[in-house]
């Protein structure tokens, strides 16, 4: 399945429109990974485990979102869009929600 930013994708014409597809997935932030987290704003540098959490999260969005493509009968999904946001309390969780337009090329 294809998936791009773009609203076209060059050399391969969109044949139907199917509709717009999303894909949602909410982590929770683990206790652990907090301490860790915190320690390392201390000292500096990157927070692996943050960036592996929201990337698994990112990956299975835009899957889910492929999937519901796929099950319109699409075979590629354009002008993808990925947002993130805070939710729970003191942002606890961390919504990936993805959405695009599935089409057939």
């Amino acid at each position: 399945m294809l998936s791009t930013t773009t609203a076209i994708v060059e050399g391969r014409p969109v044949q139907t429109y199917l509709g717009i597809v999303t894909g949602e997935v909410i982590v929770g932030a683990n206790l652990f990974r907090d301490l860790f987290a915190s320690v390392r704003d201390i000292v500096g540098g990157r927070s692996g485990s943050y960036e592996d959490v929201l990337a698994r999260a990112r990956k299975q969005a835009l899957g889910e979102m492929e999937a519901k493509a796929a099950e319109l009968g699409g075979n590629a999904v354009i002008g993808v869009d990925i947002d993130y946001e805070v939710l729970g309390a003191n942002g606890s969780m961390l919504m990936v929600s993805t959405s695009g337009t599935a089409v057939v090329l």
